[in-house]
């Protein structure tokens, strides 16, 4: 018998020792749990908020301790084959693929192709293990219907529609599948629990069910979660808690281009990002992502500039642009896109007094192309750059890209991983870099010309080989 095989005959045995249930009521608002209903939590005072529950106990006087295993056997025992998705992007955010026995959460707004990003994943894992997909908001005829769209078929892909958590687990421990994707968890339902699903109480207990069963068994599991209007994960916080990844698929409005950005992840890197475009075969993974971002105008234009980010293990190559127009009633705008508001309001401050610009009577609007969240500082500089071209209606030359942060005092200060993102450049054709001195290359880059600046005063200088005039 294989080692998944005795997984699976000892989670069964775990589900056939589960005999007694007594009911306990659990408040929906704060998770308190009491033996006899209240109209009032005893915990948070929260007005009809208890919801009954079955609590399951195991059966016998006692409970026994589970035997401790030694840690360096199991170092020594090497780490488990992960299962390929089938998408080389999608395993780098994963942390080289999917791990046996985790749980992962993936969220996104309606419609951005959650269910096609996950049906994919499962019939390429099924070309090899047997899979079970669990639908519990589309029938059999809907999802067959995707999946000829997507062209993907196996036969070891096991399809069931299916509210019931105890039945899809007892159809997964029968097939002993190797991946077990949920869509979605806030459809799904313990019987043993009085409440509807996606109330908080089946969320939580849903949840912690599947992962239970992910751990005993070594099967992974994958739940499409629906989001709310901010765009965090509908239901309580503790879902994200209890999974092992969470992931977000994120989209600009019309654009046919899905970005995954992994926020929580136990067996990898956070922030690392996949790149996909949703075509009519479905969604198709980007190598090559510099290449949606950097998709200008043939012709130079005032106001852009690229900068090299890092986003997660990876540098990316973003087209900034700026836009200074003269204010024509009240005050002033700061408008950002995929950047932060408060932070050009400060580049704006040191623009004026250490760079002899003022935008004081102007809107400013800024705007990272491809509809990407940039969250470090190392677009200060590009910014600062693209500011002073837009209000001086010059174009920068296409071939230059410029990084680094910008201090209130004026200086130009170092990011990390210089080096790495001077390569970047030089690897997509600029010709120019204007980076902080500290950044500076010790050897010359074959093809690029580093400028090195440690002032913004100087860096304007050296971009437009001219004082840039107070006010122009």
């Amino acid at each position: 018998m294989g080692a998944q095989a005795l997984h699976f005959e000892t989670y069964a045995l775990a589900k056939r020792l589960m005999a007694r249930t007594s009911p306990v009521f659990v408040c929906s608002e704060c998770s308190g749990e009491t033996l006899k209903w209240q109209g009032q939590c005893p915990h948070c005072s929260a007005w009809n908020s208890l919801e009954q529950r079955a609590q399951t106990r195991p059966a016998g006087k006692g409970t026994r301790a589970a035997a401790p295993r030694s840690l360096q056997h199991e170092i020594t025992a090497g780490a488990e084959t992960r299962l390929g998705s089938g998408a080389a992007e999608l395993d780098r955010v994963l942390g080289g693929g999917i791990v046996p026995g985790s749980v992962t959460l993936l969220g996104g707004d309606p419609g951005i192709g959650k269910s096609t990003l996950l049906l994919q994943v499962a019939a390429h894992v099924a070309a090899s293990q047997p899979v079970l997909y669990a639908s519990g908001e589309e029938s059999v005829a809907q999802v067959s219907a995707r999946a000829r769209r997507l062209n993907v078929a196996s036969v070891k892909l096991d399809l069931v529609t299916e509210n019931d958590l105890d039945a899809i687990l007892q159809v997964a421990t029968e097939r002993k599948a190797a991946l077990v994707v949920v869509d979605s968890i806030q459809t799904v339902q313990l019987g043993s629990i009085s409440a509807s699903a996606g109330a908080v109480t089946q969320l939580r207990e849903c949840t912690a069910a599947l992962v239970r069963f992910a751990k005993e068994t070594g099967t992974a599991v994958m739940l499409i979660g629906h989001v709310t209007k901010e765009g965090a994960i509908a239901g309580p916080r503790v879902l994200e808690h209890l999974v092992d990844t969470v992931l977000y698929f994120e989209s600009e409005a019309s654009s046919r281009f899905r970005i995954v950005r992994a926020t929580k992840n136990r067996f990898g890197a956070v922030n690392e990002l996949a790149f996909f475009a949703m075509t009519e075969g479905g969604l198709r993974e980007i190598r090559n992502p510099s290449a949606i971002f950097l998709a200008r105008a043939p012709e130079p234009a005032p106001g852009s500039v690229v900068t090299v980010t890092r986003e997660g293990g990876r540098p990316l190559l973003i087209e900034l642009q700026a836009l200074v127009d003269r204010m024509r009633f009240g005050a002033p705008r700061r408008i950002a896109q995929g950047l932060d508001s408060n932070r050009v309001a400060m580049l704006l401050a040191v623009l004026n007094r250490h760079g002899g610009v003022s935008l004081q009577e102007h809107d400013v609007f800024v705007n990272a192309v491809g509809g990407i969240q940039i969250s470090e500082t190392a677009w200060d500089l590009p910014v600062v750059l693209a500011l002073a071209s837009s209000l001086k209606d010059r174009a920068l030359d296409q071939g230059i890209v410029a990084f680094g942060e910008i201090g209130l005092t004026g200086e130009v200060r170092p990011v990390a991983y210089g080096e790495e993102r001077i390569r970047e450049a030089q690897k997509q054709g600029f010709r120019v870099a204007l980076v902080p001195r500290e950044n500076a290359p010790r050897k010359p880059v074959e093809g690029l010309r580093v400028l090195a600046v440690s002032r913004v005063d100087e860096a304007l200088k050296a971009v437009f080989a001219a004082d840039v005039e107070r006010g122009a």
